[in-house]
C-alpha cells in the first residue's frame, strides 16, 4: 500500500500507512465548542467530512474537544481500536470505545506493524500526546501545538505533521509555537516531507475570544519545503524504502 496522508483540517488526519488506516484526531462534521460556550469560541467546518471507512486504528493525541470531537467520535464503529494520552483515553472510555491503550510520553505500544510512541505534548494543563509512529518502511512524527519533546533522540523522520505558524492570545502568550519550534524539528528529524496542520480547513470561529487570536509568519525560510495540504487530497508520502 502506497503511504499517503489526508488532511481534514484543524487537528484531523487520515494516515494510510503499514497496511493501516489510522485516523488522526477527528472533527468530521457538527460544530467545534469549547468550554464554558459557544458565546466565547465556537468553530464551524466548510462542510461535513464522511466517515472514512475500514479504519485500523483511532490515534488521539489530546482529550480536548479539538482532538477528541465526541459528535465526530459518536459516528465511529465502537469496536475500533484506540490510542491515546490518558486524557483522551478517558473520554472513548464513556463514548463506549472497547479497545483502548492508554500510553504516556515515553511509552509504546504495536498495532499490526505499526510501532507507536507517545512522546511529550503540550500542557494543556496536563501533558498531553505527540507520537513517533515507525512500519517497516517509513516514519512519521505529529504533534498538532509545535510543542518537541527535549528527551526525543535526533534521528531521520521521513514525515513530520507540526503547525508552522504561531497562536496565542494578548497577555496569555503562545500556546501553539510551530513556527518557533520548526527549525528544532528540521534540526532533530531531517524530515523528507513536512506536513502543516493544525490551523487549516478554512474552519470559521466566532465568540468572545476569536477575535483576540493573533496568527504570526513562519519566522524564517528553511530549504525543506512544507507542504500546505488541500483538505480532502491525499498526499502521497516519501519513505525511505
Amino acid at each position: 500500500m502506497t503511504s499517503q496522508a489526508t488532511y481534514f483540517g484543524a487537528n484531523g488526519w487520515l494516515l494510510e500507512i503499514a497496511d493501516c488506516r489510522v485516523l488522526v484526531d477527528p472533527w468530521l462534521s457538527g460544530p467545534l465548542v469549547f468550554p464554558p460556550g459557544a458565546w466565547m469560541l465556537r468553530g464551524e467546518l466548510p462542510h461535513p467530512w464522511p466517515v472514512p471507512d475500514n479504519l485500523d486504528l483511532l490515534l488521539l493525541t489530546q482529550g480536548l474537544a479539538d482532538h477528541c470531537h465526541q459528535p465526530s467520535l459518536k459516528l465511529l464503529p465502537r469496536k475500533i481500536p484506540v490510542v491515546g494520552s490518558p486524557a483522551a483515553a478517558k473520554v472513548v472510555k464513556r463514548l463506549g470505545f472497547e479497545q483502548i491503550e492508554t500510553l504516556k510520553p515515553g511509552e509504546t505500544c504495536t498495532i499490526q506493524g505499526l510501532k507507536i510512541e507517545a512522546t511529550a505534548g503540550a500542557a494543556v494543563p496536563n501533558v498531553e500526546n505527540g507520537y513517533l509512529l515507525d512500519w517497516s518502511d517509513g516514519s512519521l512524527y505529529l504533534e498538532p501545538h509545535g510543542v518537541l519533546d527535549p528527551k526525543l533522540a535526533s534521528r531521520p523522520v521521513d514525515t513530520v505533521i507540526t503547525p508552522v505558524i504561531d497562536l496565542g492570545l494578548p497577555m496569555a502568550g503562545d500556546f501553539i509555537t510551530g513556527a518557533s519550534v520548526l527549525p528544532d524539528l528540521m534540526k532533530r528529524f531531517t524530515p523528507r516531507t513536512v506536513l502543516a496542520s493544525t490551523t487549516g480547513g478554512d474552519v470559521t470561529f466566532t465568540g468572545l475570544i476569536s477575535a483576540l487570536l493573533n496568527a504570526a509568519e513562519i519566522k524564517e525560510q528553511h530549504d525543506q519545503s512544507v507542504v500546505t495540504p488541500v483538505p480532502g487530497e491525499p498526499i502521497p508520502l516519501k519513505t525511505h524504502a
